[in-house]
């Protein structure tokens, strides 16, 4: 048995999912949104986002003790200071869960949706759709948590699958 934190990374909403897996069964523990958006009159700068985001990382983690922690690859986007600002985000999540120790596997936005929904150009409704039929959810999750949830899901069907080639697993 294995909990997984899977972590969409933003530098406004990070969404996070939290899954329980035992062999191919994944059951959902938890998700949501990290948000540091802050207000129209009081603004966040980038220092106090990423600090809501490592804080509220560090808080999962206490609340469900992940064993295995699973972050979105960056991936270049036409605007370089978007992309700057999600791998600072990125940053700040992967240092909470390496303070925790735990192990952090990264996965690029094509393979999480390849493993998902099965083609790598999946849109977030389809994202949404195929998260709450998999983990037989009542309520469709939020875009950025269902996202996180797919990261975690990713992870877990991966990790799977290394250990049947192994031979450990059937």
């Amino acid at each position: 048995m294995a909990i997984i934190l899977g972590i969409d990374p933003g530098s406004r909403l990070t969404g996070y999912g939290v899954i329980e897996q035992q062999g191919r069964q994944l059951r959902y523990l938890g998700s949501g949104c990290i948000n540091a958006v802050g207000s129209p009159r009081a603004p966040l700068d980038l220092a106090a986002k990423l600090r809501i985001i490592h804080d509220g990382i560090r808080e999962l983690i206490e609340q469900y003790q992940p064993d295995e922690f699973a972050i979105e690859q960056v991936f270049m986007a036409r605007n370089p200071d978007s992309a700057l600002k999600l791998g600072q985000a990125r940053g700040a999540a992967i240092v909470a869960a390496a303070r925790a120790n735990l192990p952090v596997h990264e996965y690029a936005a094509r393979l999480i949706k390849q493993a998902v929904v099965g083609t790598g150009a999946a849109d977030k409704r389809q994202i949404q759709h195929m998260v709450t039929t998999l983990l037989k959810l009542n309520v469709t999750p939020q875009a950025d948590a269902a996202d996180a949830l797919a990261v975690a899901m990713c992870h877990a069907h991966l990790n799977y699958t290394k250990l049947v080639t192994a031979g450990r697993r059937r």
